[in-house]
């Protein structure tokens, strides 16, 4: 005689992988007189190579594990059928910011004048859900630094601002094992608890 819940077992699909879509990080400075227009660039090189690219002021930004990690549960989310936002971009943005509200997410983003940034550019083609096609993230990536200043922005955030962005009082970061950069990553694990 067999088992029911055992030939049941056997019936059920397997479990997808999870999605680790190829995620590369593009950094310098850049002057923005016009917002919009910057905008408008970094979506028309998405489009133009089928890559996700979301913008992020580096002042933010903890480490490159920050955005790669952001990265990689968004892919998740949209595998999952999960994702708050339309835009794999936008659900990119709101894993690193730790929070489902876009308008709180934007403010990691990049703004008129001066800016040192990170540009995320991801190819979204293998996660299950996403209705892009694999990206050229050469391409892509080639046609985003043309644009910055080369400089190496990663790992000199500001950390005032993501200690009040991200809401760390000085009593949580005296109880954790680690800094301030692994707060924030628990932060962006912790956003698909919340949901």
């Amino acid at each position: 005689m067999t088992d029911p819940l055992a030939q049941r077992a056997d019936d059920e699909e397997p479990a997808q992988p999870t999605p680790h879509p190829d995620c590369r990080l593009v950094e310098g400075t850049v002057e923005i007189d016009d917002l919009d227009e910057f905008l408008a660039f970094i979506e028309e090189v998405g489009e133009e190579t089928d890559a996700v690219v979301q913008a992020f002021d580096a002042d933010y930004v903890v480490d490159g594990d920050h955005l790669r990690r952001a990265t990689r549960l968004a892919a998740r989310a949209i595998a999952r059928d999960e994702a708050v936002a339309r835009d794999p971009a936008v659900e990119v943005l709101l894993y690193a910011a730790g929070r489902r509200q876009i308008d709180r997410g934007l403010e990691l983003g990049v703004s008129s004048g001066e800016n040192r940034v990170v540009l995320v550019v991801a190819d979204f083609g293998g996660v299950p859900g996403s209705d892009r096609s694999t990206g050229d993230l050469d391409a892509a990536e080639r046609r985003l630094a043309a644009g910055l200043t080369p400089e190496a922005t990663l790992g000199t955030f500001d950390e005032v601002a993501v200690r009040e962005y991200y809401d760390v009082s000085d009593r949580e970061l005296a109880a954790t094992a680690g800094d301030l950069a692994d707060v924030v990553h628990e932060r962006v694990a912790l956003l698909d608890v919340e949901k």
